[in-house]
């Protein structure tokens, strides 16, 4: 859905997060080893959050067990960019996930 913001206000246009205030954020999934237990996949996981979700002020929105799929998108009002999905998806690789998919970066309030 494309959302006309010409003549708009300010406060209108970061209401409806258009313009200037627009969010992009991608998609991503990713396989781990069958059989993966509960202590692996935790530590995993907050390796993950500790190494490349926080330090890049993302946020991830997600669920999973040996396969997951979630969001990614900024932890403040902004944007995620190219070096971020770049991020994400080397971080997965070089740790063991399989399966890798970083979607291309969307409007996460007014995807299509």
């Amino acid at each position: 859905m494309k959302i006309d913001a010409k003549n708009r206000s300010t406060r209108i246009r970061k209401k409806l997060r258009v313009d200037e205030f627009q969010e992009l954020g991608f998609d991503v999934a990713w396989k781990l080893t069958d059989g993966i237990n509960g202590e692996e996949l935790d530590a995993f996981i907050n390796k993950f959050f500790a190494e490349v979700i926080q330090p890049n002020g993302l946020g991830f929105g997600g669920e999973g067990d040996t396969l997951w799929h979630g969001l990614i998108c900024t932890q403040k009002l902004g944007s995620c960019t190219e070096e971020h999905r770049s991020a994400v998806e080397k971080w997965l690789t070089d740790n063991g996930a399989t399966s890798v998919a970083v979607s291309d970066l969307y409007d996460v309030w007014w995807a299509e």
